[in-house]
């Protein structure tokens, strides 16, 4: 009788242990995904964006976020309408302001797992989970306080909920698609590049089905089955709606993608995945190694062959990662140009399912998982040197402001001189400042000037008579000049836009006073 027992025991704890052994990875990937997002989550400055969020967007009533949110943002409003009661409760600090974004991104790589396990089975949901867990620019979005990271997820949810979907298109299996299509919808415009493929799918498999079924049958029963496709209005529906919102927005703060070269940007594009937002050179081969071992891997995947449910799966994630892509390339194209590489973020995702497919391809045997090893070392190493490397970091807005208060002058009134990207941080980190008005003067005893490399030949001269260059730093790589006058001294706005000791457009001059 105790043997029985014993044997019956080792029958229970068996499925137990199967599954444990099962899903251990993903736990794994998971953990891996938050150590990376939420123990650096405040190692790096706010940038311009982030910045401008809390300073001139978010206020104490949704109703003046609200208003602020139309007239300077030019997104949809989900991000925000989560970020506020967010803020209200935590504060406006760098991990607050983040925290949203981190936990989308954490949330993320499960997703990426199932989408995965969909597409291709288990061996292609491991490593799309584990390129989405370290890739240097899933995390760097993680870390932004921004809707990217939130994006990211509720289109990785819409794919997870096609692809299911596309096999069964009942309303079971299409509401779900359809409430996170339109979530995607809500959180950035370009979700609709991603969903036009989907639904375009789905609508053709539903009216096929709907064909089939009705063969032999009366066509007075054909409307039984429309409720299938009727959850897809849904999404329609909510693009519909967003219309006016895009035209009140008008597109403003865009300028900046035009004046960056269409094909520089296309480049930027693979360099982002591989290297993450910096694109910078990183004074080591890790990147070229992370992209010859993506090639190998496809090249080692396409040799070996996929099965046909592999070439199903792959055939997916590359219709809707291409769509992403090209799509807003037409657009460009023909003069609606909005293809900033960061608005592609969402669409890293299926790329990454693409590429685990192929790599890992079930013929590819224990080298195929190798090389995706390899891979998700490579992106796990670059995304570690993000965090050891201020040179690869968002600028040190942070640290200029540290400098600014190490040293004011004593009773001085002061005016900063900033490159456009420099003002919302300064204004974050040294409040209260806001922007002195366009042709007015200011009478100051200091002038502090700072701004990125390259810088002119006459960074270092006075911006008027009487002051003297007291203090020059590189903060990472910003640059502040600071220029003092015994006595206080008239200057106008204009004279102070044109002393920055950059080239760079915009640039703004902050004076103390209330940034709203």
């Amino acid at each position: 009788m105790p043997a029985l027992n014993a044997a019956a025991a080792a029958r229970d704890e068996a499925p137990r242990s199967a599954g444990a052994r099962a899903w251990w990875p993903l736990a794994a990937l998971t953990l891996l995904a938050a150590a990376l997002r939420l123990a650096t989550l405040d190692l790096q400055s706010l940038w311009y964006d982030e910045a401008y969020t809390p300073v001139h967007v978010l206020h104490p009533s949704l109703s003046a976020t609200w208003t602020s949110f139309v007239h300077s943002e030019n997104s949809p409003p989900l991000w925000y309408l989560l970020e506020w009661p967010i803020t209200r409760a935590l504060g406006t600090g760098a991990v607050a302001l983040r925290l949203l974004s981190a936990l989308a991104g954490i949330g993320t790589v499960p997703v990426a797992w199932a989408i995965g396990a969909e597409l291709a089975g288990r061996r292609a949901a491991i490593v799309t989970a584990a390129f989405v867990a370290t890739s240097p620019l899933l995390v760097w979005y993680s870390q932004e306080a921004r809707a990217y990271g939130l994006f990211v997820l509720c289109a990785s949810l819409a794919l997870l909920c096609f692809v299911r979907a596309l096999c069964e298109p009942t309303p079971r299996r299409t509401l779900p698609f359809a409430l996170a299509a339109t979530l995607a919808l809500l959180t950035h415009y370009f979700a609709v590049f991603l969903l036009i493929p989907m639904v375009g799918a789905l609508c053709w498999r539903g009216l096929a089905n709907m064909e089939q079924s009705q063969r032999g049958r009366r066509v007075g029963t054909i409307p039984q089955k429309i409720p299938a496709l009727a959850p897809l209005l849904l999404p329609v529906l909510a693009g519909a709606a967003l219309i006016p919102l895009i035209v009140a927005q008008g597109g403003h703060g865009t300028q900046w993608i035009g004046e960056w070269a269409l094909a520089a940007r296309l480049e930027a594009i693979p360099q982002y995945y591989l290297t993450g937002y910096t694109g910078s050179a990183l004074g080591h081969g890790v990147e070229l190694l992370v992209a010859l071992a993506i090639l190998a891997g496809v090249l080692y995947g396409l040799w070996r062959t996929l099965t046909p449910q592999e070439e199903r799966g792959a055939l997916i994630a590359l219709v809707v990662a291409a769509s992403g892509v090209l799509l807003p390339l037409l657009l460009a194209l023909l003069g609606a140009d909005y293809l900033a590489p960061r608005n592609l973020v969402a669409a890293m995702v299926p790329v990454s399912a693409l590429l685990a497919i192929a790599i890992a391809a079930r013929r590819t045997g224990t080298v195929g998982m190798a090389i995706a090893g390899v891979v998700a070392a490579g992106f796990l190493a670059l995304s570690i040197d993000v965090n050891l490397s201020p040179r690869l970091q968002r600028g040190d807005w942070r640290g200029v402001a540290k400098v600014l208060r190490a040293a004011p002058t004593p009773g001085s009134r002061r005016a900063i001189v900033t490159v456009e990207l420099g003002a919302a941080p300064l204004e974050y980190y040294l409040p209260p400042l806001r922007n002195l008005a366009q042709g007015a003067t200011v009478r100051v005893s200091e002038v502090v000037k700072t701004g990125f490399a390259p810088l002119r030949t006459s960074a270092g001269a006075p911006p008027a008579r009487g002051m003297w260059l007291t203090q020059m730093r590189n903060v990472h790589g910003l640059y502040v000049y600071r220029f003092t006058s015994p006595v206080p001294v008239t200057i106008s706005e204009s004279k102070l836009r044109e002393s920055a000791i950059t080239d760079a457009p915009h640039p703004e001059v902050l004076v103390a006073g209330p940034s709203r």
